[in-house]
């Protein structure tokens, strides 16, 4: 029997105050929740260029890691592109480590310490989101059902509360530092709260406004900017009015609300690795990167949506801010029995258990994903950002992405097809085609297509029989003879002082081979 975590005990406290009905429910579900972060874990030590990491070797049924103090570190055989938990201990030297938080702090490397509590955090927020899960099952993947589309939801926000577990390979799939138990429960979207926004007022002198506010906004000389309610009650110090009701989605701080908008807000905590604040920045290119994606995505011959922004606004600060977009919902068809459901949330449709399936999904999304590449547009298409429509029986038909504020663009790419580069500055432009296939591959193949699949090998299937169908271009040469880019989210959460995105390179999925050395590569 293990011990509880600390972490663990605190919110069986106060669970046991606001929930008590959830307190069983939460602490059998630990051992679950502990190998589901310790696995996320065990594949980032095992593949991601860790500078304290001195070698890898392949260890009878299993992976030994030697690391530079000379310590050794064994576990089983990592398959980087599985999504069920499959790891339930590791030793180190000889001891036995089931939490992934005691092994963080078992390692005793540089920035461990802050990292070892957030892992602690993500296993009991992720055993609380379990437990409050719409079935009695732990809301683990689905695919074990056989699809049926007569009892899927309809509404895009209903499918978005059932993706459970977070972050498919993120080891803070669940971390929520910052908020307690009751918060979780009344904002996080797997709890299926209804949560009433705010209306700050800010003169409208002061403020950035891209794009249409609408007049329900306003108040004379004042824009009304939504407002998250624990925003308000961390870090604005004041609630303003209330506003709407609406249905949290998987990002916790955009919010489906009435007259098929979504709400964008300001929320300026840390979940899985980011600070979810809004910058002045985004605000300001919002309206020309949403003019520009909807003219790339007229190109696409109908396969992809791309979701309007109607109107941005800020009052010059990242803490107070807000952006309404248009829902993914209204992209399928009025009385056809489409559905528009994030990628995060196919396992949970029964569909992913078909390898046809799976690479008719794989055409569709390489088909789009590589055509916006050729014309200069790399977008960072995962689980959360990337939806498809299915038809009334499940067949992928269509694309719908949303949220343009990561996408890359090319000028080069852009010229050689004769389209003008929109007036963008910053990280959203470059020519560099490491950048622009890492931006792609990265968040579409690594991640939203593999963790659809659930597996190497069921990605491999699917890669196979999707690719012969692609036009043959550089990219897809890159693609099926290169190893496959994935951001090193460990490397990120360990190297708090580095700026922007750290890399590694995974086993390419279509020549699958021995477990990497780490990349010592530009990262």
């Amino acid at each position: 029997m293990h011990r509880p975590h600390p972490v663990e005990a605190r919110v069986a406290g106060e669970l046991a105050a606001v929930r008590p009905g959830l307190l069983p429910r939460y602490e059998a579900g630990l051992p679950g929740a502990r190998a589901a972060v310790l696995t996320r874990l065990w594949r980032a030590l095992c593949h991601e260029p860790l500078p304290w990491i001195a070698g890898r070797a392949p260890d009878g049924d299993g992976v030994t890691l030697r690391l530079r103090d000379g310590r050794l570190l064994r576990g089983p055989a990592a398959d980087p592109y599985a999504t069920a938990a499959y790891v339930t201990e590791v030793r180190l030297d000889g001891t036995s480590y089931a939490h992934p938080a005691r092994l963080m702090s078992g390692l005793a490397v540089e920035h461990g310490s802050g990292f070892a509590a957030e892992l602690a955090h993500s296993v009991a927020s992720l055993a609380l989101s379990r437990a409050d899960a719409r079935s009695s099952a732990d809301a683990l993947s689905q695919a074990d059902r056989e699809p049926r589309p007569e009892e899927w939801p309809v509404t895009g926000w209903e499918w978005e509360q059932r993706v459970v577990d977070g972050h498919p390979y993120h080891p803070n799939c669940r971390a929520r530092p910052g908020f307690s138990v009751a918060e979780q429960l009344a904002y996080g979207p797997e709890h299926r709260p209804l949560v009433r926004l705010g209306l700050l007022p800010a003169p409208v002198d002061e403020c950035l406004v891209t794009g249409v506010w609408p007049a329900e906004l306003r108040d004379g000389t004042r824009l009304l900017l939504p407002v998250h309610p624990w925003q308000a009650e961390h870090v604005l110090g004041r609630a303003g009015e209330a506003w709407v009701a609406g249905h949290p989605l998987m990002s916790l701080r955009t919010l489906a609300v009435s007259g098929g908008r979504h709400v964008k807000t300001a929320l300026s905590a840390r979940l899985t690795s980011s600070v979810r604040d809004i910058s002045v920045r985004s605000v300001a290119l919002s309206a020309t990167l949403s003019v520009f994606a909807e003219a790339l995505a007229a190109r696409t011959d109908g396969l992809l949506h791309v979701t309007r922004t109607l109107g941005a606004a800020t009052a010059g600060s990242p803490d107070l801010a807000a952006v309404l977009r248009e829902s993914p919902d209204m992209y399928a068809a009025a009385g056809s029995g489409e559905r528009v459901v994030p990628v995060a949330a196919l396992p949970d449709t029964g569909l992913t258990a078909s390898p046809a399936w799976l690479a008719a999904f794989a055409r569709l999304a390489l088909t789009v994903g590589l055509r916006l590449l050729d014309l200069g547009v790399a977008l960072e298409a995962h689980g959360q950002n990337l939806l498809v429509v299915l038809s009334a029986t499940g067949a992928p038909l269509r694309l719908v992405y949303r949220d343009l504020a990561d996408i890359r663009v090319s000028p080069a790419r852009l010229a050689r097809h004769g389209i003008p580069l929109p007036e963008l500055t910053g990280r959203n432009v470059t020519d560099d085609e490491t950048a622009l296939r890492r931006k792609l591959f990265g968040s579409l193949v690594a991640g939203a297509l593999a963790s659809t699949a659930g597996s190497a090998a069921a990605l491999r299937g699917a890669l196979e029989a999707a690719v012969g169908d692609l036009p043959r271009t550089p990219d897809l040469a890159a693609l099926l003879g290169e190893p496959l880019p994935a951001k090193a989210l460990t490397l990120m959460r360990l190297s708090p002082s580095a700026d922007g995105d750290r890399w590694t390179a995974l086993p390419n999925p279509l020549r699958w081979g021995a477990v990497l050395e780490p990349d010592t590569r530009d990262q």
